[in-house]
């Protein structure tokens, strides 16, 4: 039988209501696209293009000389194995914490450099989700680890 015979269906309540997949990632890619538009317009209208790029690497350059040994030595020594007031030092003044505290810092340093790479090319947002998604694995780490370290401080 021929489609053309066949009499076209007008309405259907279950084809209405069906998302097919490719359709919802078509959405979600939409709403990227124009969030990352959104953001690089932001930055070039500020003009804050050059300064976003100085920053960054500032970042992620004192993210990468924390985890020299001599800087290593006199920060653990002089800043993360100091009490806080009434607070015990915490994880951050173990050599693991102090690493994970240092990947914090070059995760947003990656960040701040992807939100300028995103002003300069397409595929510079890689970068923030780059910078986020590390920021946010590091944080779970520092998270776990003050959390057993306080543990181990009641004991």
């Amino acid at each position: 039988m021929s489609r053309w015979l066949i009499d076209p269906v007008n309405s259907s309540r279950r084809s209405a209501s069906v998302d097919f997949p490719w359709s919802m990632w078509a959405m979600m890619q939409k709403f990227r696209t124009s969030a990352c538009l959104v953001v690089t317009a932001t930055v070039r209208m500020l003009g804050i293009v050059t300064p976003l790029l100085v920053v960054s690497l500032l970042i992620m350059l004192a993210g990468t000389a924390m985890d020299a040994a001599p800087v290593q030595r006199y920060l653990m020594r002089n800043v993360t194995s100091r009490p806080l007031g009434t607070l015990a030092p915490g994880y951050a003044a173990t050599v693991a914490g102090y690493r994970v505290y240092s990947g914090l810092v070059r995760a947003f340093g990656i960040a701040v450099f992807g939100l300028w790479a995103a002003s300069v090319f397409p595929f510079g947002v890689i970068f923030v989700v780059l910078g986020i998604a590390f920021f946010a694995y590091n944080t779970f780490r520092a998270i776990r680890g003050e959390v057993r370290t306080y543990r181990d401080l009641k004991r």
